[in-house]
């Protein structure tokens, strides 16, 4: 699959130590997946980029953990952008 790119509105998850996701687009999401959902992937957001997973949730959502690292000042509720390379 070539490089995807789109714009995500960031959400955290509730609760203590909640991750904060950017949801990835269903025609976006990988085909194959790894064990517990994960698909490795280069991931860039805003321009900075690292090697990470995409998790399918249990409601079957495709999600991009997105670091403090690598959104800064962004939070629950601000828009990105996202480059996904999946690594399959």
């Amino acid at each position: 699959m070539n490089e995807i790119r789109f714009r995500a509105r960031l959400f955290r998850y509730p609760g203590k130590g909640g991750w904060t996701f950017a949801p990835v687009p269903k025609r976006y999401a990988p085909v194959g997946k790894l064990a517990w959902g994960r698909t490795p992937a280069l991931a860039a957001v805003d321009g900075k980029q690292w090697s990470t997973s995409v998790w399918t949730d249990r409601s079957g959502s495709t999600l991009l953990p997105v670091p403090k690292k690598i959104r800064g000042e962004k939070e629950d509720g601000d828009l990105v952008d996202v480059r996904l390379h999946y690594k399959q």
